[in-house]
């Protein structure tokens, strides 16, 4: 994992997202997933951007089924923002940096 990229697990989840106290940025995906991967390289940059204000990180859909249900996430790659626990936004599929960056700014 890059600096600043967490690797968030249905093992870990409710203290690295739940727990915590101020903004989460989790990026759903899956190895198999195309979109996913050319999604990868603007989270790490997110996560190195955002590091003072916000976490960062990756859950893996097949190796966290739990989390992924519970949220009802359908398709990867998914990109839940979190505030203080809670969801507050999400987007699905790919966006650019910018709009990312935005996004987790406005919570």
């Amino acid at each position: 994992m890059a600096e600043g990229l967490l690797r968030i697990t249905d093992e870990n989840f409710a203290q690295e997202v739940e727990g915590y106290q101020g903004k989460v940025l989790v990026d759903f995906s899956a190895g198999w997933c195309p979109p996913c991967k050319m999604l990868a390289p603007i989270i790490h940059e997110v996560a190195g951007e955002v590091a003072d204000r916000a976490k960062v990180g990756t859950l893996d859909v097949d190796d966290s089924r739990n989390t992924a249900s519970r949220f009802n996430v359908l398709n990867v790659p998914t990109m839940i923002f979190f505030k203080d626990g809670k969801e507050v936004a999400r987007i699905v599929g790919i966006a650019q940096k910018k709009k990312i960056v935005e996004q987790i700014d406005s919570l």
